[in-house]
Parts: structure tokens; sequence; C-alpha cells
């Protein structure tokens, strides 16, 4: 049973801790001294309390005008990417769609031209891409081979078909 009488005094919640329970008691920083012997048991240390740490440091900050570099200069193998012949991967592109017949012949010529191109470009120049002008230079040609051959089987069907014309007997 509740007492309501203003007679009875009030609890005071800074005492209790709230709810009637005791105050929570503030761990003690973790101290760390010399190891413990060998065997011994450690106690692990206090919880509840983050280390204190210095100032962040401030990220996208730029550097003031004439401060040094804070690092070196960066070892081998770790400079500026070296890059791709644009012709190259004009030329690898274009062989797959002549020869998988989105733009039959025309893409097959356009990546053998521009193949040779590329490879003529790469002697002189140091970029990459020398797998990719061989690839479709090969692709090319062997795209134009298949048409051809496709082409001449063709018209060797049509010209036999033309041949036997229609034999009638009355």
């Amino acid at each position: 049973m509740s007492d309501n009488t203003p007679d009875a005094p009030a609890p005071d919640p800074a005492q209790s801790g709230g709810g009637g329970y005791p105050p929570p008691a503030t761990p003690a920083p973790p101290t760390y001294g010399a190891p413990p012997a060998y065997g011994t048991p450690q106690a692990p240390p206090a919880y509840g309390s983050a280390p204190q740490y210095g100032a962040a440091p401030q990220y996208g900050a730029a550097p003031q005008y004439g401060a040094a570099p804070q690092y070196g200069a960066p070892a081998y193998g770790y400079g500026a990417q070296v890059k791709t012949n644009v012709l190259a991967i004009v030329s690898l592109i274009a062989s797959i769609v002549g020869f998988i017949g989105i733009v039959p012949i025309i893409g097959s010529i356009a990546g053998v031209i521009t193949g040779h191109i590329s490879l003529h470009q790469l002697k002189t120049s140091g970029e990459n891409g020398r797998g990719m002008a061989l690839g479709g230079t090969i692709v090319g040609y062997v795209g134009l081979a298949l048409w051809i051959i496709g082409g001449i089987i063709f018209f060797s069907f049509i010209a036999w078909a033309a041949s036997q014309g229609a034999r009638y007997s009355s």
C-alpha cells in the first residue's frame, strides 16, 4: 500500500541512485605497472572509462605553404600508371563485334586496321595494350576468313542450285 500523506518525507533520488538501488560506483582508471611474474594470475583491467588520447588529426586540411612533405618519395613500382592504347581497345572490340555478326565484315576490317595502327604506335610509345592489339588483329583476320569462306560456300550453293534447273517431264 502506498502512503499518500503529506507528512511522509519523499525519498531523495540523488542519495538512493534512483529506484532504491545504491548509486553506481565509478571505476578507477586502469593502472599498468610491471608485468606479473610468470605463472601468477593477472587481474583484468577495470572497465567503464575510456583511455584518454591526444587530439584527433585533422584530415583533409591542406599543409602550409613551404612545409616539408610528411612522407618520402614513393618506392619503385608506385609511380603513375602507364595508360593503355585506345586503338588497341578499339581493335579488340571491333573485331569481336565483326566476328559475332553484329557488324559483319566492316567490324573485322576495322579491327584489323586499328590493330595494325596500334601495334605501330606501341613500338614508339610506352603504352600498354599489345595483347589487346594482337588479339584484335588475329580475331579480325579470323573473322574475315570465316566470312569469306562462308560467302564462297553460299555463292557456290546458289550456283549449283541454279545449274540444276527445273526438269519437267511430260
